[in-house]
């Protein structure tokens, strides 16, 4: 659920009590724990862990007018959310916070960025400390600059909706092809 709020007190305050204590507590530690350069503010209509534009002015690539994301923290409708973009970025980051959230024996409800949980005690507070600590500015931009480049492996983009395009293209051009063939082939049999 997106918030319409201006500022952080203005969310905190519009969650329902034990929501807000929850939500508040994750946020103290983010907060303790995020490295100089990150700001904290309203971002995406949930409290957001940014990258400034004083300090990355090129912004988010899918917005520049927006900063560049890192962490969000949200009350959904049917959880609480913390969303890391430093584990979406780093393979090797993602599966030492999934194997460390497990190690301290709690359950991991998560999507790619993700994290789902409905209780405090549902959340390794000092796992989630150190993931945020593990990731100064620098290296996050580092990071996020790095998974923009295309790949080096292939001059061919590899995104998604460029396959789906070439797929539309090539079954056209297929049909294309069909269509003349039976055209050819019935002025033929009407030839005679």
């Amino acid at each position: 659920m997106q918030s319409k709020a201006a500022t952080v007190k203005a969310y905190l305050d519009s969650l329902p009590e034990d929501r807000r204590k929850i939500v508040s507590e994750v946020r103290k530690v983010i907060r303790k724990n995020l490295g100089k350069g990150y700001k904290e503010g309203m971002q995406y209509g949930m409290i957001g862990y940014f990258v400034p534009h004083s300090v990355y002015p090129p912004g988010y690539h899918c917005d520049p007018k927006q900063p560049l994301p890192f962490a969000g923290l949200a009350n959904q409708k049917n959880h609480i959310g913390i969303y890391l973009f430093c584990l979406y970025c780093e393979p090797k980051m993602l599966s030492w916070f999934q194997n460390a959230w497990k190690s301290a024996g709690h359950k991991l409800d998560m999507g790619k960025s993700c994290i789902r949980f409905k209780k405090l005690e549902d959340v390794p507070l000092d796992v989630l400390g150190e993931a945020i600590a593990r990731v100064p500015v620098d290296l996050f931009v580092e990071s996020y600059e790095s998974n923009l480049k295309p790949s080096t492996r292939s001059s061919k983009p590899t995104t998604k909706k460029t396959s789906a395009r070439k797929r539309t293209v090539k079954k056209a051009a297929a049909r294309k092809k069909t269509t003349g063939k039976r055209k050819t082939k019935n002025t033929k049999s009407a030839k005679r």
